[in-house]
């Protein structure tokens, strides 16, 4: 290569290094100012260090096993090499690397030392636990053995024997090249076609390969407690494994201990040759097939699978003990509970615990109800999702559901998505608003009670209270879902002028703030400004005007991403919620502590196991992590004005939580004795976890060994109930209501289940806190019930004839018909089921609207009713169950009249049938001239109407005639209700 071609590489390489390191500089020293505003700078520290010293460790721990091999290999090269033609085509090599071997050493073992370093500092929480784990004061069943070995030193043990094999493979493979090289190991000419000291050299690193598989042996045994069993199809060591494969593993190690011994010995003292030792060796691979192969194949094929049943019970005890302690399912109280009344009882009209706190809105659909009647400008928005909390309003505690009014940037128009806008004017949104769950305004609206703007705001909101009763003192949001990576804000004075958007006024005007919290990077300096500049690759913090010496830069605003930075080795839950505590919106994040090396609990892919219809349309997706072990362990708020980050300990017997925050130097995590009261009254039973721990108590609430075997009452997750065929899994709701056995309303999430392969229910499972610690209980009903499950129970209720025909009514081409949560609430020893049903019409900025409310109680089918409102529902099913229910036979002797055949005309209406079928009509022009003036107020009246007319008509008919119910010939048909996409004002 010319000296031209060698400048221009080392430029080229100089240049590449340069911005390499440059782009990592930058990301350090603005991280360490991130740390430093949030003043967890011990984690920075703390991760960097360890990573540091793991890279340093074992980078240069494999270049000098590397380099060593590679010099020794040359250092016992032989003085004369017979002549053959393979050395005279070697000696040209010889020639080339002879004169700067150290340099070529050099540089293979940095590059090996490279890729050796960079694996291993990414480690750094096996290390960390390893170092600071403790005991769980748990053993394994097999070998008594506390808990904590497997969780916090069995995995960075196996990766140090990793290590080990390759750096003893690369060395052997490096040293054979180097003796092939230089002559110690020949292929051609006379003599020995290896030297003394090549011979030596080799087999002392096949010997430590070798001793190394001893120990492999060795870890092998414990690992088996972790691994598939197939026997049992559960986790963890089964009869064939502890009876055959165990013992096979011992021996094993054994075998290859003297094997090691064997080659050393053989080929340099005794023989001194490679028969022996290749000998050795193979008979190592035989005994390995033989022993810990063929052996335990034999012992589970021909003892095992005959009487699998019995074999594995021991074992299948096992891991289902071990399961549920991993998961904190031991816990769970389980009660049952009969459901055999079938039939509405009177109490249901009177009922103050769980009727009147029944939850009609539906927090993913009443989104967008939220976002046009809160909404106040075209770029705040509340997400896809809402949120359920609850709240002592005026004296009463009841949920809510709530949102954030945040401003998402992606609805900026052209002119405002300029720079400066985006992130020096719009920088906040503004205000949390709620309404009751139980509680629909008469136009089908939610009932706000706090959120508003300005007086001007109330006309465009329909139905509210007149004063803010859940108020925040400082309503700004500057921390939110909605924020994105690249969502940065820049605030503070600019001159005697505030430039932040920050609500509308009630004259119509717009009011601006600035930005007066703790939070944010100070970036007044040039040297702060050209290093944003370089990291976000834009000019304009050196440039704009906007930044000068007063101003202050906050990034990663999203409250999950800011958490998950301060505490990386936490799995954080997927739905984030915001809560008013003490004046202050704060966002509350469930943090789970996991681990994978729980031996004989069940592995679950986290990814999977908490995927449902919500995913993604409002929560978050976890990562596909594989645990067998999951607490929720921490607390952690996030304020929403100035990203202030707190993580309170919550569960404070967690080992794995206490390894942790004494890795990074014990006062990480406030003690849980610092969590606020008021802030203790929010905390709510984290949705991923539910998932999770129902799930699996969809099969290890069975713990008798011979049933978990034959799985015969094992249980299943039903699907969306108005969507079955989807394939997602019905999401847990949260409720504030009462359960059997329960001494009052509680705030639980909870969640049907039904048999595996059936449709009808098989128990409730719910989740809550009591006293401030978390409650999982089952209430579990007969194999045999007639209770259906809410698949079933939607299709019964919306395959009624009357029902069907008034959904109808509700839907078209220019209207849909959505279902709200189905909740299954047991009462008076039976089930009563409701729906809500919303109607959206095709409109452009159409919103849901609550119109219908489904109940049914007891089957699923005898007894349904399609009401305005609930009270009028549990009227209507009280008054079915005192008659018998709607399905019920005529009157004795009487028979329902033949319906008309084809060609022939129904009978003419007369008298009250006549006046009510004319009273339809007209609620049925009422509707269209309400639908065309774009009221929403006298729509709604129209609609209630409407309905009333028709259950006048339906009593007109049974009068007069009781034993059938024919449709009233030429009924008019109603055109479909729609909701007006604009207040009445425009």
């Amino acid at each position: 290569m010319s000296r031209r071609g060698r400048v221009t590489i080392g430029v080229l390489i100089g240049v590449f290094v340069l911005f390499t390191l440059l782009g990592w500089g930058v990301n350090a020293w603005t991280d360490w100012l991130w740390f430093d505003e949030v003043r967890y700078t011990q984690v920075f520290t703390g991760v960097l260090a360890t990573r540091l010293l793991l890279f340093l460790l074992v980078g240069l721990g494999m270049a000098a096993v590397i380099a060593v091999n590679l010099w020794l290999a040359h250092r016992l090269r032989p003085r004369m090499r017979p002549h053959s033609m393979e050395q005279a085509t070697l000696e040209r090599y010889r020639m080339l690397l002879s004169p700067r071997l150290g340099t070529w050493i050099a540089v293979v073992a940095a590059v090996i030392g490279l890729f050796a370093g960079l694996s291993a500092q990414s480690r750094w929480g096996q290390w960390l636990l390893f170092r600071n784990g403790g005991d769980f004061g748990v053993k394994d069943p097999e070998f008594g053995v506390d808990v904590g070995f497997y969780v916090f030193q069995l995995p960075f043990l196996r990766y140090l024997l990793g290590v080990g094999f390759t750096a003893v493979v690369l060395a052997l493979l490096g040293a054979l090249a180097v003796h092939y090289i230089f002559g110690g190991v020949r292929l051609q000419g006379v003599g020995d076609r290896m030297t003394n000291g090549a011979r030596a050299h080799l087999s002392t690193l096949v010997a430590i390969f070798v001793l190394l598989k001893a120990i492999a042996y060795v870890l092998d045994r414990r690992a088996m407690l972790l691994e598939y069993n197939e026997g049992a199809k559960l986790y963890g060591a089964g009869y064939a494994d502890v009876n055959a494969l165990l013992p096979a593993k011992e021996i094993l190690a054994y075998i290859s201990i003297v094997v090691a011994i064997a080659i050393i010995v053989f080929s340099n003292a005794v023989m001194r040759n490679l028969v022996w030792p290749g000998i050795a060796l193979a008979l190592l691979g035989v005994s390995a097939v033989a022993i810990g192969g063929i052996y335990p194949w034999a012992v589970q094929t021909f003892e095992v699978k005959p009487s699998a049943r019995d074999k594995e019970a021991p074992y299948i005890s096992r891991s289902i003990e071990a399961t549920r302690a991993a998961y904190g399912l031991g816990a769970a109280k389980t009660a049952g509970y009969a459901a055999s009344n079938l039939t509405p009882p009177p109490s249901l009209a009177t009922d103050t615990s769980v009727v009147s706190n029944v939850r009609l809105l539906d927090p993913q659909l009443v989104s967008e109800t939220y976002t046009q009647l809160q909404q106040v400008r075209g770029f705040y928005d509340f997400g896809p999702k809402l949120d359920i909390d609850r709240y002592a309003v005026s004296g009463k505690t009841s949920d809510y559901v709530v949102g954030v009014r945040e401003v998402n940037y992606d609805e900026l128009t052209t002119q405002q998505n300029n720079w400066i806008n985006r992130h020096t004017v719009y920088t906040h949104g503004y205000g949390l608003v709620a309404a009751p769950a139980n509680q629909i305004c008469g136009n089908g609206t939610p009932y706000f009670v706090s959120g508003f703007l300005g007086d001007s705001d109330k006309a465009a909101q329909g139905c509210a209270s007149q004063t803010e009763q859940i108020p925040a003192q400082q309503p700004r949001i500057y921390y939110g879902e909605r924020m994105k990576a690249d969502d940065y804000a820049i605030v503070g004075k600019t001159g005697d002028r505030n430039v932040e958007f920050d609500r509308p006024t009630s004259t119509g005007g717009e009011q601006y703030y600035t930005y007066t919290g703790e939070g944010g990077v100070k970036i007044g300096s040039f040297t702060r400004r050209l290093l944003y500049s370089i990291k976000e690759q834009e000019s304009n913090f050196l440039l704009s005007e906007a930044v000068n010496d007063n101003s202050k830069l906050l990034y990663v605003r999203n409250p999950r991403d800011r958490v998950e930075k301060v505490a990386p080795f936490l799995t954080l839950d997927g739905d984030p919620y915001p809560a008013v505590v003490n004046g202050r919106v704060q966002w509350i994040i469930d943090g789970y502590t996991t681990a994978a090396t729980y031996p004989y609990a069940e592995r679950i892919n986290l990814q999977a196991e908490t995927t449902d219809e919500l995913t993604n349309r409002g929560t978050f997706q976890l990562a596909r992590e594989n645990v067998n072990y999951m607490r929720n362990s921490v607390k952690a708020t996030v304020d929403a004005y100035d990203g202030t980050v707190r993580l309170y300990q919550f569960d404070d017997t967690d080992p794995v939580l206490k390894a942790w925050n004494k890795a990074f130097g014990g006062d990480l995590v406030l003690p849980k004795s610092a969590i606020p009261a008021e802030l203790a009254e929010h905390f709510r039973y984290p949705a991923d976890l539910f998932k999770v721990q129902r799930n699996l108590l969809t099969k290890f609430h069975v713990t008798d060994p011979g049933d978990f075997y034959s799985g015969q009452d094992f249980w299943q997750v039903p699907n969306v109930p108005d969507a079955p065929d989807s394939g997602q899994k019905q999401p847990p709701y949260y409720l504030f209501t009462e359960f059997p056995g329960q001494e009052g309303p509680r705030f639980q999430l909870t969640s049907a289940v039904t048999p595996n392969g059936r449709q009808n229910l098989a128990a409730l499972i719910s989740g809550s806190y009591v006293d401030g610690q978390p409650r999982l209980e089952v209430l579990e009903l007969p194999d045999q019930t007639r209770t259906g499950g809410p698949v079933q129970v939607h299709q019964q209720m919306t395959n009624n004839g009357d029902i069907r025909q008034q959904l109808n009514l509700l839907s078209s081409n220019q209207a849909q018909v959505q279902y709200g949560n189905l909740l299954s609430l047991p009462f008076a020893d039976g089930m009563l089921y409701v729906e809500p049903v919303y109607v959206k019409s095709n409109q452009q900025d159409a919103f849901p609207l609550l119109q219908k409310v489904l109940l049914s109680y007891g089957d699923g089918g005898s007894y349904v009713v399609l009401a305005n409102n609930l009270s009028d529902g549990i009227k209507q099913l009280v008054e079915q169950g005192k008659r018998g229910g709607q399905g019920a036979p005529p009157p004795s002797g009487g028979t329902p009249p033949p319906a008309p055949g084809p060609g022939t005309n129904p009978p003419a209406l007369t008298g009250a049938l006549a006046d009510a079928a004319a009273k339809v009509q007209s609620a049925i022009t009422e509707v269209k001239a309400a639908q065309a003036s774009g009221d929403f107020e006298r729509y709604g009246r129209a609609l209630k109407a409407l309905d009333e007319a028709i259950t006048a008509f339906q009593q007109a008919q049974s009068a007069a005639n009781p034993s059938a119910s024919p449709a009233p010939s030429g009924s008019p048909s109603a055109s479909p209700p729609v909701s007006p996409s604009a207040s009445p004002n425009g």
